[in-house]
């Protein structure tokens, strides 16, 4: 994060083209014609480094004014830290993978489907509540562990699936276990495990 400590001198750079058009038209003002017989001598006289370099000392100048005045601006950068304070909040998803989910009572979508689709608008509704993820059919798993990141939680929740065969069921009890275990450590004022 780039940042000024005193941005208030930035408005200092209002000089920098003020003072160049005052050069200018200073410089036209004073420019004076000198007659002379003839320029013929004049083009063959040699130009010292001062003449050649001098129509650069005003830039010059102008330059080091703007240094001078980004410097006392104090130019920043670095990280930024941010507190997030919680609602205080902790929710854990359990989720029933079991084959009885894929009953297609929710047409056109099955029940796996239409929970996931509530569970995700759930989600998205909730601010600064940690939220976890436990699926369970003939045993349970916690899919993802309480969490702020949303977007991970979302992922994981959009990968899962209905339980294989070997270790189909529904072990509901065993499913609200996982989640009770997930919410043990929490020091959260509030603790919710909500069944799907």
């Amino acid at each position: 994060m780039f940042r000024f400590a005193n941005p208030e001198y930035l408005f200092l750079l209002i000089l920098v083209p003020v003072l160049f058009v005052y050069h200018w038209w200073r410089g036209k003002r004073l420019t004076g014609k000198v007659k002379y017989s003839t320029l013929r001598y004049m083009k063959n006289l040699p130009v010292s480094l001062r003449q050649r370099v001098r129509k650069y000392f005003f830039v010059f100048r102008l330059a080091i004014i703007t240094l001078v005045i980004f410097a006392l601006a104090r130019p920043q950068s670095g990280t930024r830290k941010q507190e997030i304070t919680t609602e205080g909040i902790d929710i854990v998803l359990a989720l029933d993978v079991s084959s009885s989910m894929l009953a297609e009572d929710f047409k056109p979508k099955n029940r796996i489907e239409a929970a996931k689709a509530v569970a995700e608008e759930f989600i998205n509704g909730r601010t600064n509540d940690r939220i976890g993820l436990v699926i369970f059919a003939g045993e349970a798993f916690t899919q993802c562990p309480l969490t702020l990141d949303y977007g991970v939680l979302i992922q994981l929740l959009d990968k899962v699936q209905v339980a294989p065969r070997e270790w189909d069921g529904t072990a509901i009890g065993n499913g609200i276990a996982t989640a009770v275990a997930r919410l043990k450590d929490s020091k959260a004022k509030s603790k919710v495990i909500i069944l799907l």
